[in-house]
């Protein structure tokens, strides 16, 4: 019998429920860091709406923006903490985490800048790049017919950022162990790995990232048994081994006909072994995310998902985070001050 995974609240009051419980795990994971919910009611009450408008704007004009304003927000907490290290530019002493290989691809840091630009007309120096890019992940699910949620903020940004430090990532191509010590290190568990591993229901991968699943190589003597078949056949007509088309310009959905909507059916590709990267297949391996995944795909968890979502993406916003007199407010995202 497949082991059950605990749910959220019954469905007829998932969402009031949702928010309160994202209200009081905000208010847990925050109050070591001194984060809260309405942070700049009073010191820039706009700034929210500002930040939404601006979303909503370049979202409307590129619905594949949501995916990417994601994941400059998990690719900025999951090294060195959500202090918008990962908006730096590089300087002649230094290479910065936007350089970084798993950092190649990051898209959305002009987005970024146009909502900073507005934040500072209203409001100067108030409101800092990490609490804009927690925002924007939000705002960005929200409008891709996800949840929404309650934002903890008060974060500060950081002063350095570091190509080196870019190894705290989880792998994409490294086995459910690998990825599971990757959340653990930064305090999260392997049911926030099971949920938020759902934000790929949005967005694409370059063949650069799961080529090594279709082919033999010198590691691997046969294309990865783990991925269907058709499914790989299709993957392999888009990525040929002897085209340039692996390099960064050729991508495929990781959501096949949803990524542009927040939704459980990326689950149902990972339960029909179609999961795209290494690391969503990998999902199947460990007995609790593999339950996760088969009642996600059910269609019948759709709520409980969305509530998960919100409570794991508080957690992972809190990671790390400068606070008080820590860090600084940058006048511009890409350089310190």
């Amino acid at each position: 019998m497949a082991t059950r995974v605990a749910l959220a609240p019954p469905m007829v009051a998932v969402a009031s429920v949702a928010v309160l419980l994202v209200v009081c795990a905000a208010a847990s994971v925050a109050g070591q860091g001194q984060l809260q919910v309405g942070y700049y009611n009073k010191t820039c009450p706009a700034a929210e709406q500002i930040v939404r408008n601006e979303t909503t704007v370049a979202i409307g004009s590129s619905p594949d923006l949501a995916a990417a304003l994601l994941r400059l927000h998990y690719h900025d907490c999951f090294v060195q903490g959500c202090d918008a290290s990962v908006l730096l530019d590089s300087t002649p002493n230094n290479t910065a985490e936007k350089e970084s290989l798993p950092n190649g691809s990051l898209r959305g840091f002009d987005v970024v800048a146009r909502v900073k630009d507005q934040l500072e007309k209203a409001c100067p120096g108030t409101v800092s790049c990490a609490d804009i890019l927690a925002l924007m992940a939000r705002d960005a699910v929200s409008l891709a017919r996800g949840p929404s949620w309650p934002v903890a903020l008060g974060r500060r940004d950081g002063r350095t950022s570091s190509a080196a430090s870019c190894g705290d990532l989880p792998p994409l191509h490294g086995d459910i162990g690998l990825v599971v010590q990757a959340f653990a290190a930064k305090g999260l568990d392997v049911k926030d790995l099971a949920v938020l591993s759902g934000a790929h229901t949005l967005g694409k991968a370059h063949c650069a990232s799961y080529a090594d699943r279709l082919y033999a190589s010198a590691t691997c003597t046969t294309p990865d048994p783990a991925l269907d078949a058709r499914y790989a056949d299709r993957l392999r007509m888009r990525c040929p081994s002897n085209s340039s088309s692996t390099s960064s310009t050729a991508a495929s959905e990781l959501d096949p006909g949803s990524c542009t909507t927040f939704d459980t059916s990326y689950y149902r590709h990972v339960a029909r072994r179609r999961g795209l990267l290494r690391s969503d297949a990998s999902l199947l391996d460990h007995r609790f995310t593999r339950a996760y995944v088969l009642q996600a795909a059910s269609g019948r968890f759709d709520g409980h998902f969305f509530h998960d979502f919100t409570v794991s993406m508080a957690k992972m916003a809190a990671i790390g985070v400068l606070t008080g007199d820590q860090g600084e407010i940058r006048r511009k995202c890409n350089v310190v001050n």
